[in-house]
């Protein structure tokens, strides 16, 4: 799929036919954490497939939804559900939804994950505030032929990430006594999970935490100049010498268990952005 503004605004206008509002935030709801859509006050909900040039969402948990509402009363829409590389999809069709919200009038990007904890500090339930990304999945969003964004076809990534939404996140995991970290998350394309040897390979290079999940998505939030704030949850530890095996129902678990602390971050963030406005 070659993306073109008028695949963008076609799916912002379908979006616009049923939802006035204009959003301050996009949040992506990663694995295992659709239930924070829960605490959205729902003005619109509308299944992927239904929106124009939209792929359906085919992964573990992902209902595949746009919500258009309020969290903590601020205007948001929302992904319950996202598009992964492993689904088949190009690193532009993934990002797609970015644009839209960018169209809609967003100016943050929430995303969050689920993830393996590389770093010998995680544990399975905490949080890892992302500070940068390695991007090993072997695509870019922004790679071929499009007329969106011109001059802006070699985006700045040496900060994607909002210092100022970093340290909101990690004083509201303090004040909430939440265990945060910050870190690197290295995006990986799936769908199988790494061997010990990559796991150590991820870890020497820098990475904190891996995932199949969130780089295409900061790229062309990065390219939309959208302030970026993302959340993963470590699922499982990845100790290349004492590796247990997982699999996507266990990693959907412990995401759902550790989603109410994704959601306090979140919606304290949101309404910290609003009051400073």
């Amino acid at each position: 799929m070659i993306v073109g503004r008028e695949h963008v605004e076609a799916a912002a206008n379908a979006i616009r036919k049923q939802w006035s509002g204009r959003p301050l935030s996009g949040l992506i709801l990663g694995t295992g954490l659709g239930n924070l859509a829960a605490t959205v006050e729902v003005e619109t909900c509308i299944d992927f497939e239904s929106i124009p040039h939209f792929p359906r969402a085919t992964a573990l948990s992902h209902r595949g939804r746009w919500i258009s509402g309020k969290l903590a009363g601020v205007p948001v829409v929302v992904m319950d559900g996202r598009l992964h590389g492993y689904e088949g999809y190009s690193a532009a069709q993934i990002a797609f939804p970015v644009r839209v919200m960018s169209e809609l009038g967003a100016k943050l990007l929430i995303v969050s994950n689920a993830c393996g904890g590389m770093n010998p500090n995680f544990r399975a339930g905490d949080v890892m505030v992302v500070e940068d990304h390695i991007n090993l999945t072997g695509d870019n969003p922004l790679v071929g032929p499009h007329d969106l964004n011109p001059g802006l076809g070699y985006p700045d990534m040496s900060g994607p990430y909002d210092p100022r939404l970093i340290d909101c996140a990690l004083s509201i995991a303090r004040r909430e006594g939440i265990v945060a970290h910050r870190g690197v998350y290295v995006g990986v394309q799936g769908p199988s999970y790494e061997t010990r040897a990559e796991y150590r390979f991820l870890r020497r290079i820098g990475g904190d935490a891996v995932g199949m999940s969130t780089v295409p998505e900061v790229i062309v939030a990065a390219q939309c100049g959208l302030r970026v704030l993302a959340l993963s949850v470590v699922t499982n530890v990845c100790s290349p010498d004492r590796l247990l095996s997982t699999d996507g129902n266990r990693v959907v678990a412990v995401a759902q268990s550790a989603e109410p602390l994704v959601r306090a971050i979140v919606a304290g963030v949101i309404a910290s952005e609003a009051a400073s406005l």
